[in-house]
């Protein structure tokens, strides 16, 4: 029985302009066969035994010829495969896929088409210039930039009078469209923009006007794959640009976090216009016995505070009395202490009340600000194995008895050590941001040497101590030692 084959239009670049179908599509799909202009993000979503297929196609450069493309298809669909076919931007606006369509019904292959964003569209949006206004635009063309000559078959008088214009895939055919156009009756003096790798952060725009737009493009070098927006709108740009002015703008940023935490930095850095490159050096994981931490929580009505270090613990802590068959009405009796408000916040997730949240965020600052005379108290403190031992010593001068049991453990992750460290050696990584001090140091123990200019973005003094300590010299510490924090410092720092 034969597979399916979704025509999937995989939108202009930002992963974020897939559509809920498409994405549908990625996750069950057994092969994906993806062009140049697909976010590698995209791939992420699809499962671990997913096949997945390169055939981007540049203007010189073709790695498969479209009949092989289509006989692709149509061959893994008739091993029964779902086939996702991903096209940058929309599947049948300059991008074969109506080709693609025809050949599957040929074949007998069941097909179903999902729209994407075109490029013709987000790439001037993202940029800051409406394809359309009121009062200024009455015609929209989306044309194909690679005709020209005899072979062309535009009609340019009938183009030239258009009030905007955007051609796809035109840069290298540039000199020939702006000759036209003029040569049509259209004013040299009217407005160009060309907008390269729309949408994403590596985003560039240049503006002139179709006297000039050719020997501008030639001074900057500009290159595909861009977008070419002809006419009055381009002046609209000065006043609602809004995509590539944004504080960290084109800053591509490396996360250190864990795989299952990366993602909030990630989010918040996207915000700000930067591009989070995901480089998890530590993983959270179990630790080798959990005797310690289930013989405290047997007893854990003897404490008189239950003091959580991290999220982390927090889950740790959770996940154990699920496997003990209870949860989290077991722990009654201690007051709840929590480090941070993100730890705070796990907490309060749980329908537990938190007693106490140091106004500063380090271990030092707990035991200046405890709301209890120490002394006597009897406190658990589940955490890393791998914690600073400031917290407990310090309570215990002050006469409290704490039992430090270890809830969970950080490790090294294995991660693509060579491709980043390039990366970093060739200057192209603007920004490396650490959100702990075990993220320092199994950093450091891969990659030692940083390149002088490379931005080093630590979430808080302690772990900008162990930056230090470890050469790796800091030139962002968060004033507020969170997530939010962090990304703050650094917009002030790049503003």
């Amino acid at each position: 029985m034969n597979g399916k084959v979704y025509l999937i239009g995989a939108g202009p670049g930002d992963p974020g302009l897939l559509t809920i179908k498409g994405l549908e599509c990625i996750c069950r799909a057994d092969v994906i066969v993806y062009d140049r202009l697909v976010h590698p993000a995209l791939l992420a979503h699809a499962r671990p035994d997913v096949e997945l297929i390169y055939v981007g196609k540049a203007s010189s450069a073709h790695t498969m010829k479209q009949d092989d493309i289509n006989r692709l298809l149509v061959d893994k669909a008739k091993e029964g495969k779902t086939v996702a076919r991903l096209k940058g931007g929309d599947p049948f606006v300059f991008g074969r896929g109506g080709e693609e369509a025809e050949v599957l019904v040929s074949e007998g292959i069941e097909f179903e088409v999902v729209p994407g964003i075109t490029s013709a569209i987000a790439a001037p949006a993202y940029a800051g210039i409406p394809v359309t206004q009121r009062g200024l635009v009455s015609t929209l063309g989306i044309i194909t930039g690679h005709e020209k000559g005899e072979d062309s078959r535009i009609n340019w008088a009938a183009v030239a009078g258009l009030d905007t214009i955007v051609f796809l895939m035109g840069v290298e055919n540039l000199p020939n469209i702006v000759s036209e156009l003029v040569k049509n009756g259209r004013d040299p003096s009217t407005p160009v923009a060309l907008v390269r790798w729309g949408t994403r952060t590596e985003q560039e725009t240049l503006v002139g006007t179709l006297s000039d737009i050719v020997e501008k493009a030639q001074q900057a070098e500009f290159k595909s794959p861009a977008v070419t927006i002809v006419g009055e709108v381009v002046k609209l740009r000065e006043k609602l640009r809004w995509f590539d002015n944004r504080p960290l703008f084109g800053k591509k940023v490396l996360v250190t976090r864990s795989r299952d935490q990366a993602s909030e930095l990630s989010e918040l850095l996207r915000q700000y216009g930067a591009e989070p490159i995901e480089f998890p050096v530590i993983k959270i994981s179990p630790p080798e016995s959990f005797d310690e931490l289930d013989s405290a929580l047997e007893r854990i009505e003897k404490y008189d505070w239950l003091l959580f270090t991290s999220a982390n613990g927090v889950r740790a802590v959770i996940d154990q009395l699920r496997e003990l068959g209870r949860d989290v009405r077991w722990l009654k009796g201690p007051k709840v202490g929590a480090i941070g408000p993100k730890t705070a916040e796990a907490i309060q997730s749980l329908g537990v009340r938190v007693d106490f949240v140091p106004q500063e965020f380090v271990a030092e600052a707990v035991v200046r600000e405890f709301p209890d005379d120490p002394k006597g108290k009897r406190i658990l403190i589940p955490r890393a194995k791998e914690a600073r031992e400031v917290i407990p010593e310090k309570l215990r001068e002050l006469g409290a008895d704490v039992d430090v049991v270890t809830s969970y453990k950080t490790e090294a992750e294995e991660s693509d050590v060579a491709d980043v460290s390039d990366r970093i050696q060739a200057g192209e990584i603007d920004i490396i941001t650490f959100t702990s001090s075990s993220t320092v140091r199994m950093f450091a123990e891969r990659i030692p040497k940083v390149p002088e200019g490379v931005i080093i973005a630590c979430i808080g003094p302690i772990t900008a101590e162990t930056a230090e300590s470890l050469g790796l010299k800091p030139d962002v510490v968060a004033e507020e030692y969170t997530i939010e924090g962090l990304v703050k410092a650094l917009v002030a720092k790049c503003a």
